[in-house]
């Protein structure tokens, strides 16, 4: 993401990069929230909460950006939500309504690895999400998602070069056909 927002803004775009969870109230709290490893809420209580930071993140943030004609760039988004939500059992259609206001991005990348080697370059930030286990169970909803179009695939299991190059020839096709959300 870096390196993105630095060549768009070299290239003189404005850009706003943001993530989720956000740095609102709500994403606050699920960022110390993840990193916990006792007792969960209830996945569809989890929902609701990343549900509740994304509508905020959204009006605070995404949509004032690209009414300035910024172009956004996020570090994760609502496919997130479906893949970590999704993973353990929760109805993904239900996930999906829950985020009927979320905006579709012009573009949404997921970077691809095997688990074990995601596990290997996370070290100390993990979350209670990322066991083997479980990530194998999100990686298999986000690849359904790039099976149905709604994600982009990216080879993450390469050199960084080869892998900002590709995210870069995706992002100036995108900025060459229209103006654009990203």
């Amino acid at each position: 993401i870096k390196f993105l927002m630095e060549e768009m803004c070299q290239r003189g775009y404005k850009v706003v990069e943001t993530e989720e969870p956000s740095s609102n109230r709500v994403g606050t709290f699920l960022k110390r929230y993840q990193r916990r490893d006792e007792k969960r809420l209830p996945a569809e209580a989890e929902v609701l909460l990343y549900a509740a930071d994304r509508f905020d993140h959204l009006k605070t943030v995404i949509e004032p950006a690209l009414r300035r004609g910024d172009i956004v760039i996020s570090n994760r988004y609502f496919y997130s939500s479906l893949a970590y939500q999704g993973s353990v059992d929760v109805d993904l259609d239900w996930i999906r309504e829950m985020n009927a206001f979320a905006l579709k991005p012009d573009l949404a990348v997921l970077l691809d690895i095997l688990p074990e080697y995601s596990l290997q370059r996370l070290k100390r930030r993990r979350t209670v999400f990322e066991r083997v286990e479980n990530l194998r169970r999100v990686r298999d909803i986000y690849i359904q998602l790039v099976k149905t179009g709604e994600l982009v695939s990216v080879d993450a299991d390469r050199s960084k070069k080869a892998v900002q190059e590709e995210l870069l020839g995706l992002v100036e096709g995108l900025l060459e056909s229209k103006d654009s959300r990203i």
